[in-house]
């Protein structure tokens, strides 16, 4: 089982390929992040101008009390929205590395596949049984590989199900809260 010089640049100027586009898909992500992170202090500072001449124009402590709840509720929304896009970018990202990674782990298999089945018809004779051992051992670890790439699948769906329950659950807490204090 012995590559050619070829072969072996061609394997090396694909692992830099696939180098360089999981590191341009990170940057991607990473620019997404840094964008959303602009408009939000953008928005921040826009409604922090506009609250602080909301609080200096109260006359009374019932006016503050109204003003305070009045932006309780947004607050939450707006921090459920924030963290729903921060998710959303990463997990978009993880999903973009994940089918590169796939394909790329595809092709490595197959080639695995096609050296074994190579040096299992140039193998001496009486050696069958190692052959099959080693061609075994492959497909075992190409099983082992799919059963933990479902596994983290699975998990990282629950964590996005839980995810999404708990940004639920806060903004409806907020809401109920700004309830409760308007009609105090």
């Amino acid at each position: 089982m012995s590559f050619t010089p070829d072969q072996l640049m061609a394997a090396q100027k694909a692992n830099v390929e696939t180098l360089f586009d999981l590191t341009n898909k990170a940057f991607e992500g990473v620019e997404k992040l840094v964008e959303l992170n602009l408009q939000v202090a953008r928005a921040s500072l826009s409604e922090v101008a506009e609250t602080t001449k909301a609080a200096l124009s109260v006359k009374d402590a019932q006016e503050l009390l109204a003003l305070q709840a009045s932006l309780l509720q947004p607050s939450a929304e707006k921090a459920a929205s924030y963290s729903r896009h921060v998710y959303d970018i990463l997990a978009g990202t993880q999903a973009e590395v994940t089918k590169a990674t796939e394909g790329t782990m595809a092709d490595v298999q197959k080639k695995m596949m096609a050296a074994v089945d190579t040096a299992i018809k140039n193998a001496p004779a009486g050696t069958e049984n190692a052959a099959a051992l080693m061609k075994s051992a492959v497909a075992a670890a190409n099983n082992a590989y799919e059963s933990v790439h479902k596994a983290a699948k699975q998990a990282a769906d629950v964590a996005e199900s839980n995810f999404q329950a708990m940004t639920s659950s806060a903004v409806k807490a907020s809401q109920a809260a700004s309830r409760a204090k308007r009609a105090a």
